[in-house]
């Protein structure tokens, strides 16, 4: 797993968490005056806060991932994760400059794809999840890692919702690691952020005193991303989709519903489930704590399909999630009815 002598994989987990958690938070409150001045969110017919509130707490929980977990990750050597290190901080990069003066949606697509690719297509060869040519599959990927980076930077839209999806994917990707079954980098980093998460979770409670900003869920997206695709690439392509699907789903019958409607779809906007559950009634923590129990459903079922093995087993388990994410989705569409007060 790694080459700490005489440690124990869990204890090392523990303490990535940990550091990273408390370096976030002390980042934030650093970071938060600056970030009152320059980088404030406005709320606009599309948001769910209702007062001007500092944006850019990303740095903080990126900035703390790439430290604790680049250290710790890079035990057994740094080369496997240059280019993961060049791609993150670009993506950063162009989500603080969006943050601060928003970039079209061409160049700043054309840059997500660029950050993207160096981590998609500088992977080894042997690294393969369809037997079909190389290049096509690394196109695919890269489709599919823009796709999931943009959905994480979409579904960032109530406080603590990054933080219910993050925590509970990362966690069941830190016990794979513990029992050797995800490389102890991916061990390293996913501890690395979950902690980080861990550590904006107290800012970021309703009423939230400071947002991730595109600085944050976009390289958020990329780390996830590129964990669970360390996941797939280990043999558990089922797992790997069984974590994130709440996004997944939430995500893109939204985008196949705005485009069906012949909507904007790259735009801001309030159409996603979580969202209009807001709109129908449901609190905030009432959305964002029924995620994040899903997610922890989700979470069971991935760990159940590592155990199991079996294309059967994965199938059952895809399709018992499904209905999961339906049941949540459902209920999020419909009004949510209040018991009368009495005489």
């Amino acid at each position: 797993m790694c080459k700490f002598a005489n440690a124990n994989p869990a204890a090392i987990a523990v303490a990535v968490t940990l550091l990273a958690a408390a370096i976030c938070a002390v980042l934030i409150v650093l970071l938060r005056p600056v970030l009152q001045r320059y980088a404030l969110a406005r709320p606009n017919a599309r948001s769910s806060h209702k007062i001007p509130t500092p944006q850019g707490a990303g740095i903080a929980v990126i900035g703390a991932t790439l430290v604790v977990g680049g250290a710790f990750a890079s035990v057994n050597g740094f080369a496997p994760l240059t280019s993961l290190f060049v791609a993150v901080p670009l993506l950063a990069l162009v989500g603080l400059v969006d943050d601060i003066r928003p970039i079209p949606v061409l160049p700043r697509f054309v840059l997500q794809a660029l950050a993207v690719g160096l981590v998609v297509f500088t992977a080894p060869d042997d690294l393969r999840l369809l037997p079909i040519p190389l290049a096509i599959e690394r196109t695919l990927l890269l489709i599919a890692g823009l796709w999931f980076v943009n959905l994480v930077n979409f579904m960032d839209g109530l406080d603590l919702m990054t933080v219910a999806e993050a925590v509970p994917v990362t966690a069941m990707l830190v016990l794979f690691g513990i029992f050797g079954l995800l490389p102890w980098p991916v061990t390293a980093i996913a501890a690395a952020l979950g902690g980080a998460m861990l550590g904006f979770a107290p800012f970021n409670r309703p009423v939230a005193k400071v947002f991730l900003g595109d600085v944050g869920s976009l390289p958020i997206g990329l780390l996830l991303g590129w964990s669970l695709l360390q996941l797939a690439w280990q043999g558990s392509i089922a797992a790997a989709l069984l974590l994130p699907l709440y996004y997944l789903v939430d995500a893109t019958l939204t985008l196949l519903r705005r485009m069906a409607r012949r909507e904007p779809f790259w735009a801001a906007h309030r159409a996603h489930f979580y969202q209009r559950a807001t709109d129908n009634g449901f609190t905030v923590a009432g959305v964002v704590g029924d995620v994040f129990v899903l997610n922890i459903g989700l979470a069971v079922l991935a760990g159940a399909s590592v155990v199991l093995r079996s294309v059967a087993a994965d199938a059952i388990l895809i399709v018992v999630g499904l209905g999961a994410v339906a049941v949540v989705l459902r209920r999020f569409s419909q009004p949510r009815v209040r018991p009368s007060g009495g005489a």
